[in-house]
């Protein structure tokens, strides 16, 4: 295969609400560009890119799935331009957003695809948002167009009124619902009739003119997109101002412009699964996504001097990549998955994980379509590939080449808010969950495996029920571990209540022979949520020695796991070490710990502490007529109402509602609203139970010491 030019690579992702068809559209991406000769349906479990069997079963996507395809431009023309789009397929569902997190640093681009009826809906917000944080330019396609209540324009506006877009139509559509029959394409004015019936596999034709009754539509709305572009280009500006004639060129280049900066979003429209308007959304993704030369060259940090370095997306630079996933594979072992930003790498060679700072070998490389593989013999900047042969590699680590070394920004995960206990129902199993659980935590930063020290359980803890279902789920089936599974627990935390000076912890031990001898004073500081621990060493004169302070630091840490209301960990504490005294001969690191651990505890008693609990952002949308069902039960879990506004036929309505009171909140809103009302949630933050449910906490907690 001819080595495709970088600057015709494109590197982007799909993106959207669960449901709005994200997978369906990705499944006629693959199918048009010749890399699948079937369409494979959602609703049947046979998508391609959803090759699990729990996303098969489920009809959602889970992980993200990445596949190489190539598509001729324009309208995949047999002698059109070749194009190669590496496309990633990301999960809709809010228990996955470290899935649409990893991915969207990777990416270039975007297509976020939106419900025609729905318009914006609570998950869109939060992966606009994550696409917003890291820059990463936009295109948007109106989706299921055929649906009742489709509404172009009302998704659009949705678009500016919910996520602050930039949302410009670059078509109308014509006709709707039933009757969607062709789009008009407002950049080149002209419009294209769906109406043959060969599942969308030629490109339509272009009409001779665009019908009658679209001609005002269409120039009131062109008229808006050429304004929006002359916005992001000064040169079309003038064109516009003086009333110039603008050519289709000059426009494509402007929207091209603005898209990469960020400044605009057009809007397509179509209806992927019945094939209509995908292959228009494949030219909009060469005309207007940038390709790895676009972007502004990557930053990071020089791990020998500290300076801030780039390097540009080009074969010659030094070799650059960030491991953005892990995947565990039954036939080849550990897969890294990579995406390269600059160089070259041949398959068994060396490079330098920087993060770590450790040497690791390249066994294969592989092009990844879904989940299978095909070997390749090198790779270079903008590839996105897999890797088999990493032995110390995680999510977020740099790969570089050895003699120029470069840390890349890592990506930054949510903490679990949800946990469950998991017991191997014999002994012999327990060593085989260890290993399985080590693999599943290696493949997701969200999912997090821990001991409980009291119970000798293993705790997992995860986004939400969904996730850990999951989680259970591939537990059981792939890795073949069999494992009773306890109810979902809430991940409560403590919290000191206000600042406590002199805290004490003394250390003594007399039993014949050597002694132990530690002691420490400290303050302690709550600190803003999300800070973090800090620990700063303020003794001098040596009343300490120097040797001791890590292993007093050691001991609070441990100390803080396990706070002193409930065992709960204690997060978002400074301490200052200021005070302490030691023994000649009694003295050593393990009686500093003891010491730093009493300390810490003192200091918490002290400090009135306060257990948190995660409160959930929760939206409803429901029918009218169980409008007062909703408005009455969220209080009853302790919810505060933020707001209602009318979506359509139906009532949104959001709140804030302790995710303690959220476990079977979908069955009774289902049997409440009999089945009509949908419901999503998502982590908001964590805040202080009231008085009379942290006793129940407690003693529920006491009980089970």
């Amino acid at each position: 295969m001819a080595k495709i030019d970088l600057k015709d690579t494109r590197n982007i992702g799909i993106m959207a609400h669960i449901d709005a068809g994200k997978t369906t559209t990705t499944e006629r991406i693959l199918y048009y560009t010749g890399k699948t000769h079937k369409i494979g349906e959602v609703h049947d479990g046979a998508a391609t890119m959803d090759w699990m069997v729990q996303e098969q079963e489920r009809g959602v996507t889970i992980t993200a799935a990445a596949t190489t395809c190539f598509w001729k431009y324009p309208g995949g023309a047999a002698d059109g331009k070749e194009y190669r789009f590496q496309i990633i397929d990301t999960p809709g569902h809010v228990d996955f957003t470290a899935e649409v997190e990893r991915s969207l640093r990777v990416l270039d681009g975007t297509v976020a695809v939106f419900d025609a009826v729905a318009g914006v809906q609570p998950q869109s917000e939060t992966v606009w948002r994550q696409a917003e944080r890291y820059g990463v330019p936009r295109i948007a396609f109106i989706n299921k167009y055929d649906r009742v209540g489709a509404d172009f324009f009302h998704a659009i506006q949705t678009m500016r009124d919910r996520l602050d877009a930039k949302a410009v139509a670059a078509q109308i559509p014509m006709g709707a619902e039933d009757n969607f029959w062709g789009i008009v394409d407002l950049v080149t004015m002209t419009a294209w009739d769906f109406k043959a019936d060969d599942k969308g596999m030629t490109y339509p034709e272009p009409m001779d003119a665009i019908p009658a009754e679209f001609v005002e539509d269409a120039e009131l709305y062109h008229q808006e997109l050429l304004e929006a572009a002359a916005d992001c280009d000064d040169e079309l500006m003038e064109k516009v101002l003086m009333e110039e004639e603008v050519t289709v060129e000059e426009l494509k280049a402007a929207i091209r412009k603005g898209v990469i900066a960020c400044q605009i979003n057009p809007v397509f429209v179509g209806s992927a699964y019945k094939n209509k308007g995908v292959q228009e959304l494949l030219d909009a993704v060469v005309d207007y996504m940038p390709s790895p030369v676009d972007i502004p060259a990557i930053k990071g940090t020089n791990p020998e001097t500290g300076e801030d370095e780039e390097r540009p997306a080009d074969p010659k630079a030094p070799f650059s990549s960030l491991a953005f996933k892990i995947m565990t594979d039954p036939y080849v072992g550990k897969l890294t998955y990579l995406r390269v930003y600059s160089g070259a790498l041949d398959a068994g060679s060396y490079v330098l994980n920087a993060t770590k700072d450790k040497k690791e070998r390249i066994g294969r490389l592989l092009q990844m379509h879904s989940n299978q593989r095909v070997d390749i013999d090198a790779v270079s900047a903008g590839d996105i590939v897999a890797v088999v042969g990493l032995k110390d590699t995680s999510t977020g680590d740099t790969l570089c080449a050895e003699n120029a070394p470069i840390i890349l920004e890592s990506m930054e995960f949510a903490d679990p808010v949800i946990d469950i206990a998991v017991e191997p129902k014999t002994k012999a199993e327990q060593d085989k969950m260890a290993i399985a659980l080590q693999k599943l935590a290696e493949e997701d930063p969200t999912f997090r495996v821990s001991t409980n020290h009291e119970t000798g359980q293993t705790i997992i803890a995860g986004m939400g029920e969904l996730h850990l279902e999951i989680i259970v789920d591939r537990l059981l089936r792939e890795f073949k571990v069999e494992a009773n599974v306890g109810k979902p627990q809430v991940s409560y935390r403590e919290r000191p209540g206000h600042e406590v000076m002199s805290a004490e912890g003394k250390f003594v031990r007399q039993s014949g022979g050597r002694g132990q001898y530690g002691h420490a004073v400290i303050n302690m500081y709550p600190q803003e949520p999300g800070a973090g621990y800090e620990f700063v060493n303020k003794i001098v004169g040596g009343v300490v020695p120097k040797e001791y302070i890590p292993s007093i630091d050691k001991g609070i840490q441990e100390a803080l796991n396990s706070g002193v209301l409930a065992g709960y960990p204690v997060e978002d504490v400074k301490v200052e070490l200021i005070d302490g005294s030691y023994h000649d001969v009694d003295s050593s690191e393990a009686a500093f710990k003891v010491a730093g651990s009493m300390a810490i505890k003192d200091a918490l008693r002290k400090s009135n502490p306060v257990i948190l609990e995660p409160v959930m952002a929760v939206e409803v949308e429901t029918p009218e007529e169980y409008t007062g069902f909703v408005m009455g039960d969220i209080p009853s879990r302790r919810g505060l109402i933020q707001g209602q506004e009318q979506r359509g036929s139906a009532v949104v309505i959001e709140a804030k509602v302790p995710l303690g009171n959220m476990f079977g909140y979908a069955t009774d809103l289902r049997s409440g609203t009999q089945g009509r009302a949908v419901y999503t949630m998502q982590f908001d933050s964590y805040e202080p139970v009231p008085k009379s449910v942290q006793d129940e906490i407690i003693s529920k907690a006491g009980g089970n010491a």
